[in-house]
């Protein structure tokens, strides 16, 4: 009853509450039993970084509390071995979502509460609660409104959280039935989206392009009117098929349509990126081949610019 009521809760807005994080103290240590957590304090959260494997991490040296809405008190880390790479955001997306911001005190939080592979949760619950992956999500998603972080952003956070957890989350309060639904209805969604947007593109273009199909919500019109209606469609079909998610209709809607609607940027940024890194690897492993490569387009630029302008 109480998983379904915060289920039910999720369109109620939440009243921000900053003083739900406080200062959690530290853990205990060979020399001595450490600090209690201090309601009346404001969190400090001190990172040592460290780099294992050319990944970079952090470790906590004061513990975080947060008085969730549910969960009542909650202490992180509960190991001195705990690490993050504080918010996991991919690189293609940090520009939306950054790294660090109002938000990092959540998505420290999250990171605890949840399991990593091969990782064991590093969380205290004051009043012994277990708490699922779920559950550590909408957890989130509150405690990123208690820092400020804007409407918008925590529910595309926490819907890109709950994706996560759909396709790799362990500690699920679901069936394994239930949990495959969920999966399956992801998949065809993404699935969906990303043909549909390219059948879109070659409609767009004008072009025939392999497998793609005619959209009829654009068609033949002018091309302030295709863009129309391929917006369009990326509000409206996503929408449509997050009906398939069930209970977790909200994170399907959000998930489907931020991603139709950037389908195309995040091409574009993925292309830069990996055009970046053979670079940046060619630049390491051959220097002369890297300013070779420079000088050609340098020059290609001269001609094609000199050709254009004086044509």
């Amino acid at each position: 009853m109480r998983a379904r009521e915060r289920v039910g809760s999720m369109a109620r807005q939440v009243v921000v509450e900053p003083r739900r994080f406080y200062d959690g103290g530290t853990l205990p240590s060979a020399g001595g039993a450490g600090d209690p957590p201090d309601p009346g304090s404001d969190p400090r959260i001190v990172l040592e970084r460290h780099t294992e494997e050319g990944v970079e991490t952090f470790a906590l040296e004061r513990r975080l509390a947060y008085r969730d809405r549910h969960l009542g008190e909650l202490l992180v880390p509960s190991r001195a071995d705990f690490r993050t790479d504080l918010t996991s955001v991919p690189a293609l997306f940090t520009w939306l979502v950054p790294k660090t911001g109002a938000h990092l005190p959540a998505a420290l939080l999250h990171d605890a509460l949840v399991a990593g592979r091969g990782d064991p949760t590093s969380y205290v619950s004051t009043e012994g609660h277990v708490v699922d992956r779920v559950e550590a999500d909408r957890v989130f998603r509150d405690a990123m409104a208690d820092t400020g972080t804007g409407v918008l952003r925590r529910w595309i956070v926490w819907s890109a959280v709950t994706v996560a957890t759909i396709f790799v989350g362990r500690s699920v309060p679901w069936s394994r039935a239930k949990h495959w639904s969920y999966r399956v209805a992801a998949a065809l969604t993404i699935a969906s989206i990303v043909y549909l947007g390219w059948s879109a593109t070659s409609d767009l273009f004008d072009r025939s392009w392999v497998g793609a199909v005619d959209v009829p919500w654009m068609g033949d019109r002018p091309w302030w009117a295709e863009l129309a209606g391929g917006f369009a469609g990326a509000v409206v079909l996503p929408l449509a098929l997050s009906l398939l998610w069930g209970r977790l209709r909200a994170a399907g809607a959000i998930a489907g349509v931020m991603l139709a609607v950037l389908l195309h940027v995040t091409v574009g940024l993925a292309v830069i990126a990996a055009t970046y890194l053979v670079l940046e690897r060619l630049a390491r492993r051959a220097p002369l081949a890297a300013w070779a490569l420079g000088g050609v387009v340098v020059a290609a630029s001269l001609v094609v610019f000199a050709g254009l302008s004086l044509g």
